[in-house]
């Protein structure tokens, strides 16, 4: 593994880290308001939070945010995914669908990405294949603790984990045309402005509701999206889709980590053999390909 893809699966890491702590912040800002409602205040505070970044690089490099119809299609194009991808998952978490379950269902885009990238061009050799099962099972072990049964909140998560599927492959095109950081500020602000619509539509936001939620949403608005989504962006820059999509489905071993760590929660024989068998999947994602054996 070279210098730039150990920094950028650090990156990825690292958001891995942010997400898995944001599942409590997510679930107890629903007490207070609706899933449209959390997910624009979450959205558009991680816009404002990127703001004063993009506008002192922008006049740090003496050039204006750029408005060509690339930037734009792709801020438009990732914010739909982000917005599909956040709201449907908080629809999830109002239907009591169980963490551990919303966690394995949100993670399945790591099988996702693959088949999709199959689609657009994207070539996946056996060792990232091996990855990926590898990961299913890893996540099965640690995050299913109950019988699977599908209801209306793992269909909500269910087509989360797709709409972020398509935000990973999304992103995966557009980082290579445009700014990382600035592509990430553009992403807030449409997916912020398209959840406000909605919220104002389909639901009553109140100031008092969202009082109530404000600790979440600050954590969830600059935690995971402020800071989360845009190292998401910048780690992902010149990164398989598909070996981005499995360092962080790592969101999954954290969250459990995270509750050993600080809430005193003992990990089972069962759990730590999954977070054993993802750690095992990264390190088969991050092998080279294997090379082909030369024609007779």
């Amino acid at each position: 593994m070279n210098a730039f893809t150990l920094r950028q699966s650090l990156l990825l890491l690292l958001t891995a880290t942010i997400w898995g702590c944001s599942f409590v912040a997510q679930a107890v800002g629903m007490d207070h308001v609706g899933p449209f409602t959390f997910t624009a205040c979450r959205t558009l505070l991680g816009a404002l939070f990127l703001t004063p970044f993009v506008l002192y690089r922008r006049k740090r490099e003496s050039a204006p945010v750029p408005l060509n119809k690339t930037f734009v299609l792709g801020a438009l194009l990732c914010g739909l995914c982000l917005f599909a991808g956040e709201s449907f998952q908080q629809f999830g978490l109002v239907h009591d669908t169980e963490v551990g379950k919303a966690g394995f269902i949100t993670s399945l885009y790591i099988v996702i990405v693959p088949l999709l990238g199959l689609f657009v061009g994207h070539r996946v050799h056996r060792y990232i294949v091996l990855g990926v099962l590898f990961a299913v099972a890893g996540l099965w072990e640690l995050c299913m603790t109950s019988s699977l049964s599908i209801e209306l909140g793992d269909l909500y998560v269910l087509t989360c984990a797709l709409a972020f599927s398509i935000h990973i492959l999304v992103i995966a095109h557009f980082v290579t045309k445009v700014d990382g950081v600035t592509l990430a500020w553009g992403q807030f602000w449409c997916g912020g402005l398209i959840a406000l619509v909605m919220a104002l539509i389909f639901e009553t936001p109140t100031w008092e509701g969202i009082h109530g939620a404000l600790l979440p949403i600050l954590w969830a608005g600059i935690m995971s999206n402020g800071i989360a989504y845009t190292l998401q962006v910048v780690g992902q820059r010149g990164m398989n889709p598909t070996v981005a999509s499995l360092i962080m489905s790592l969101e999954s071993v954290v969250s459990v980590l995270a509750g050993w760590v600080l809430l005193n929660e003992v990990l089972s024989t069962r759990e730590l053999f999954g977070c054993a068998l993802m750690a095992v999947a990264i390190v088969l994602a991050q092998l080279p390909a294997p090379k082909k054996r030369p024609e007779a």
